[in-house]
């Protein structure tokens, strides 16, 4: 019986080797292939419109030299329609003076700018009283109140604050009113009516304990060089739930629904109702610790089922430097897919939803292994670019530290990645705007031309206003939603979209990338098709909406018909 046990354990390792050398063979094609990919000669993606624009922000981080960690961190950035005038506006984070973590100056403003039409934006901070407090992160975007105005939500190092949109123009911060207020480090947010009575709640992911007093000195210390300080000397947070209340105010359920017992180190949510069961489910990228993917229960809880789902680890086991994160159908199956950013070295996880609860890692099958191995992410989109009729990818890119190259012969500051989709389950990875140490980018289509435009911020210069002038000569086709009981959105609704034979699924979000927030506008290519053989609506409510031969090239606005 030991011979027989021997001889076929040499047969598996001998498999094991055939194996494991295809598999570096595949790898070495691809590599190749990807190195003559970003190796090409220029095309034109996107237009930078900055110079321009009239935005002068400038995203200051109040870098020190204890190198406190928090500053690295900044740069959320939120698209969204103040106004109500069909044309997307943006809001900037942004840091504060240290020690004392308090904005004393002009420059460490918040900043809204108001779309001109044009590829022109106005300062409109001081009017609209939304220069924020303390050192901020992140931001989302959602009308909590359904008045038909999107508010903010702004995250911080030691407090959030809510702005109410008043609806002329003005926002106030009804923070302590809400019952939202808090001391933890928060990263991130997003709206999502987890319970399904029609009001958007607010789930706020946490990062870590910190406390600058007690910052350790990290890298080289024989050499006199500080860097930032890896996520192991941190503890980690738990997340935190709010249900909306219907007034006005917010109770924390945290606790109650499950989401407390979960800490993490979290730096991305998304949210998609991945098993199709009618409720949102809520994804958080966690920094070096797996990640988390809440299952709602359909009764107020969540069973917490990353490891089990696949989506916890990359497919050799490892937790990574979890960062950004999207969650949209990439192979027009119908299964909303995930793609999360981490570090160079790491890769950017993309996991396949196969249905059933289950998700299978395709990081290396897609090509993006090897594109993404020298390149550090933050916050990233998924969107169809070049209106081919299949979603791209669009990557913030920039390392962790400063000062990387005293230490490895890697750059600090790197060029955005823009990963377009083949719809053969592969994707192709070019360069897209200078080299930065970018952070946060969120997407809209500024002009209205039908094409989803990005901007990106980067720490310590103004932004990049990216305009895209992809996808020449293809269609395309945009549904705002308005639910019953809301004046504004349909966060949650499900999208489906046939035409020219290819089916694609989305669904009404804000929430993209790292901390940051996109246009509401659920947006679909059409290639050369002329339009829409039909769509179909799936409402939070379960009712069941179908429109059929929409002509494309045009914003419709859609009302869920009342029951």
């Amino acid at each position: 019986m030991k011979a027989v046990v021997a001889a076929e354990s040499r047969c598996a390792g001998g498999d094991r080797l055939r194996h494991r050398s295809r598999f570096l063979l595949t790898a070495a094609l691809v590599l190749a292939v990807v190195l003559a990919t970003l190796a090409a000669p220029p095309e034109s993606y996107f237009e930078d419109r900055t110079a321009h624009s009239g935005i002068a922000f400038v995203l200051h981080n109040a870098a020190s030299r204890e190198k406190h960690q928090i500053e690295t961190m900044a740069g959320g950035v939120a698209v969204f329609d103040y106004d109500n005038d069909g044309y997307p506006d943006i809001y900037f984070t942004n840091g504060a003076e240290q020690p004392s973590l308090q904005k004393t100056g002009p420059q460490y403003r918040n900043r809204l700018y108001r779309n001109r039409h044009n590829w022109t934006f106005e300062d409109v901070t001081d009017k609209a009283g939304v220069g924020g407090a303390g050192y901020n992160i992140g931001v989302a975007a959602g009308d909590y109140d359904n008045d038909g105005h999107e508010d903010l939500f702004v995250t911080g190092v030691k407090g959030n604050t809510l702005f109410h949109n008043r609806g002329n123009g003005t926002f106030e911060d009804v923070t302590r009113a809400a019952g939202l207020e808090s001391h933890d480090w928060s990263v991130a947010a997003a709206w999502v009516d987890y319970d399904n009575d029609g009001r958007l709640d607010l789930f706020v992911v946490n990062y870590v304990k910190w406390d600058p007093a007690a910052e350790l000195f990290c890298g080289d210390a024989a050499r006199g060089i500080r860097t930032y300080c890896h996520p192991r000397f941190y503890e980690p947070l738990p997340n935190r739930l709010y249900r909306n209340n219907g007034d006005g105010t917010f109770s924390d359920v945290s606790a109650a629904s499950g989401i407390a017992a979960h800490p993490g180190k979290g730096m991305g949510i998304a949210i998609a109702d991945y098993d199709h069961d009618g409720w949102m489910d809520v994804f958080v990228a966690n920094d070096t610790m797996p990640n988390l993917l809440f299952h709602n229960e359909r009764d107020g809880h969540f069973r917490e089922t990353a490891l089990q789902a696949g989506v916890g680890l990359n497919d050799d086991g490892k937790a990574l430097s979890s960062m950004g994160v999207d969650f949209r159908d990439l192979d027009n199956d119908g299964w909303e897919d995930l793609f999360v950013t981490a570090l160079s070295s790491e890769t950017f996880p993309v996991f396949r939803n196969l249905g059933h609860g289950l998700f299978s890692d395709i990081t290396y099958p897609s090509h993006v292994g090897p594109i993404s191995m020298p390149v550090s992410g933050w916050s990233a989109g998924i969107f169809d670019f070049d209106n081919d009729g299949w979603k791209d990818v669009f990557v913030a890119a920039g390392d962790v530290q400063d000062n990387t190259e005293l230490l490895s012969s890697r750059k600090s500051r790197q060029q955005n990645l823009l990963l377009l989709n083949d719809g053969h389950g592969a994707f192709r990875g070019v360069f897209a705007g200078p080299a930065a140490l970018n952070r946060g980018v969120a997407f809209g289509d500024f002009d209205r031309d039908g094409r989803v435009d990005a901007v990106v911020t980067r720490l310590n210069e103004q932004p990049v206003v990216l305009r895209n002038v992809m996808g020449a000569g293809n269609h395309w086709i945009a549904l705002n939603l308005i639910g019953v009981k809301s004046n504004r959105d349909a966060m949650g609704a499900r999208v489906t979209v046939r035409s020219g034979g290819v089916t694609q699924v989305n669904h009404v979000t804000t929430s993209t990338g790292y901390a940051c927030s996109s246009e509401l506008a659920v947006h679909f290519g059409l290639g050369r098709n002329n339009r829409a053989e039909s769509i179909e609506i799936e409402w939070p409510s379960g009712a069941r909406q179908s429109l059929a031969n929409v002509p494309a090239d045009s914003y419709l606005t859609v009302r869920e018909r009342q029951p």
